[in-house]
């Protein structure tokens, strides 16, 4: 429990200075969108497991925003896609550096011969709670 709490910490101070700009359930959908590239709404209120008419009002707030956009969906013919914008992309990409950062900084207070064993821990850990592999994810490696 206690290297939880300092992963939480790391984790509210990555995200401290966004939250001044998004609420903390629409960075999940910028990451996840990120992530896994342009989604019908359905398919992100699903992911996050939401039910779609909450989602709603958030993918309103995003797209007021500017955060998304929605977009034709090329396999539906009346379907629409929210796609993550460059404005979108660029508070995600500066919360996933905050993060990487200050996880080197923590990282760099561990005795070098133990960091190896660290990260091998922490990818098990990673993929025994079904987080995906970061090879198999679009962009960010979030």
């Amino acid at each position: 429990m206690h290297a939880s709490r300092g992963l939480l910490g790391v984790i509210a101070r990555s995200v401290a200075e966004a939250l001044d700009e998004v609420s903390l359930p629409q960075l999940r959908v910028l990451v996840l969108l990120c992530s896994a590239g342009p989604l019908r709404q359905g398919a992100v209120a699903e992911h996050l497991g939401v039910h779609p008419s909450t989602f709603s009002r958030n993918a309103e707030r995003l797209v007021a925003g500017g955060w998304v956009r929605r977009a034709d969906d090329p396999q539906r013919r009346h379907g629409v896609r929210l796609e993550v914008t460059e404005q979108g992309r660029a508070l995600v990409e500066r919360v996933s550096a905050r993060r990487r950062d200050a996880i080197a900084e923590v990282l760099a207070r561990v005795p070098q011969e133990r960091r190896r064993a660290m990260a091998d821990m922490f990818e098990e850990f990673s993929l025994a709670a079904g987080e995906p592999d970061p090879r198999d994810m679009q962009t960010l490696a979030l």
